[in-house]
């Protein structure tokens, strides 16, 4: 098991983020992209990439984890749909392959997440700084039991092609989101509902299951570390004496998710055993 995080003190994102246009930014329809250096749990400092596409409204986030794991978030506002993706280094030496990609994709709730225009619009300042997200949402458990086919993947988020493309065979979402979406009018010809315990008796989670080519139960845990998740607002006083507010920074926020989902055997889900 993972030990306790050890967090230090938040530093005010308003020392180092702006709401203001960046210079030659285009109209209503902005891009941008930032480098920032986060702290990891055990102490380490990777670089986070956080691109913004007001455009498409959608942004993405992508960062190294402690143990080499290649994580990214994307967030399509237009489609309310958020995507997962990691790409896990494989132990070669017990049979896996180079590396291993997984997509989890579940509905995007409103205030997740700051607008794709407000993060289009920040600028950093102090750019060597290590950033603390200010506020921790906490873990978030998560049962994914429908898979996603890649080839109409599309038709729920024109994101999915690309970002998922090395785990055309790894996407997964959960029932009550496939509910939301098919309300939306989405063609459910795209899920498919995996196995669960009440259809296989013996279905065990991994890390009990002897039997690397057995089914089971695999868990994946990720966190994002820092991300944008609120907007802030300064209040102003005119020459009449009229207070109005305005946008002036962001507040940052960490979460953490745990993913449990089917494979058809154990040596997919090799990690399972170290947790």
């Amino acid at each position: 098991m993972r030990g306790p995080r050890r967090r230090l003190p938040a530093l005010p994102a308003l020392l180092w983020l702006a709401l203001a246009p960046l210079p030659g930014a285009p109209g209503p329809a902005a891009r941008a992209e930032l480098r920032v250096r986060v702290r990891l749990p055990g102490g380490q400092v990777t670089e986070e990439s956080l691109q913004a596409d007001s455009g498409s409204d959608c942004i993405s986030l992508e960062l190294r984890t402690a143990d080499g794991a290649l994580v990214t978030l994307t967030a399509d506002f237009r489609q309310e749909v958020k995507i997962f993706r990691a790409l896990i280094l494989g132990e070669l030496e017990r049979g896996q392959s180079q590396f291993q990609a997984l997509c989890f994709v579940t509905r995007l709730h409103r205030n997740e997440i700051i607008p794709s225009e407000s993060m289009a619009k920040l600028r950093q300042k102090n750019p060597r700084t290590v950033r603390q997200a200010e506020e921790m949402r906490g873990l978030e458990h998560l049962s994914m039991d429908v898979a996603v086919n890649f080839s109409k993947g599309a038709q729920l988020s024109s994101h999915i092609h690309n970002v998922c493309a090395e785990a055309k065979e790894a996407i997964y979402t959960r029932e009550e989101d496939v509910k939301f979406w098919l309300e939306k009018g989405v063609d459910g010809s795209m899920f498919e509902v995996l196995p669960q315990t009440s259809d296989l008796p013996d279905l065990q989670r991994c890390k009990l299951c002897a039997d690397r080519w057995k089914p089971c139960i695999c868990s994946y845990s990720l966190s994002i570390e820092w991300y944008p998740c609120m907007l802030k607002y300064c209040k102003s006083r005119d020459a009449g004496g009229k207070v109005s507010s305005y946008k002036c920074g962001i507040r940052s926020c960490q979460k953490g998710y745990t993913f449990d989902y089917y494979v058809p055997q154990k040596q997919l889900c090799l990690w399972d055993e170290d947790t």
